[in-house]
């Protein structure tokens, strides 16, 4: 077998999420592993992680193995072949790794982008998320309070099944460009919606509706105040560095 490393984007609203269902043909991995059975590629690919429904990738990695009748054919015409299948996946980028490379487990570095306006136009709605922020200093000092390694148990979509809930956030920050806002998450993983929720926390202090102080009493779990999460249209998988 030969592994290849993918690097894809999405349309996260043709899909509902990144991870494989029993109930449902729309998903990012069914539709790719559909696509690679009908070129002779059959087995799971697997992603450096799972994104929900309606949330996009501009750089999701994922990897799979290669049968012997595939190993010496061109990797450009397998791309080719791929991007003939999809509407709205796009394989940017492949190439061999070692037969070791484990997409999720080897990624050191995750980032997601979260692309916002108070009221986005007609035809940015599944793309741009609607968000009112308030104070932008103050959102940017509650996004400050998230860096650093925490327990994000009170930052976490009920349902979920993880070994820990500790992640290391290396920066948060927002950026403002020509109307649009934009919120940037650096970190060694996430757990289930729980960028989504963070953003919607920050919200809430910029628009003065939570306090600096609330928001840290909810990541030192000492008091849940809010498990609202921020639209999906919005966010994007942007990076993953191995």
């Amino acid at each position: 077998m030969r592994r290849i490393k993918a690097v894809i984007a999405y349309d996260g609203s043709a899909f509902e999420g990144f991870q494989r269902q029993t109930r449902t043909p729309h998903t990012v991995q069914g539709t790719i592993e559909r696509a690679l059975e009908s070129l002779g590629i059959p087995g799971e690919i697997v992603g450096s992680g799972r994104t929900d429904a309606g949330v996009h990738a501009t750089g999701q990695v994922i990897h799979f193995d290669l049968p012997a009748h595939w190993q010496h054919q061109s990797l450009a015409k397998l791309r080719q072949h791929l991007n003939r299948r999809f509407e709205a996946i796009r394989f940017k980028h492949l190439s061999p790794v070692s037969d070791s490379f484990h997409a999720r487990y080897d990624a050191r570095e995750r980032i997601y982008r979260y692309l916002f306006r108070p009221e986005p136009s007609l035809f940015e709605r599944r793309y741009v998320a609607r968000l009112e922020i308030g104070d932008p200093g103050r959102l940017a000092e509650a996004l400050r309070i998230f860096v650093g390694s925490h327990n994000f148990s009170f930052f976490l979509k009920t349902g979920s099944e993880t070994a820990h809930n500790r992640r290391t956030i290396f920066r948060a920050y927002l950026l403002e460009r020509n109307g649009y806002g934009y919120i940037y998450f650096h970190a060694d993983g996430f757990l289930r919606a729980q960028v989504r929720m963070m953003i919607y926390a920050a919200a809430a202090v910029g628009r003065e509706e939570m306090s600096l102080d609330e928001l840290e009493e909810q990541l030192a779990m000492k008091k849940r105040l809010t498990t609202r999460l921020a639209p999906p249209e919005g966010l994007y998988l942007a990076r993953v560095i191995y």
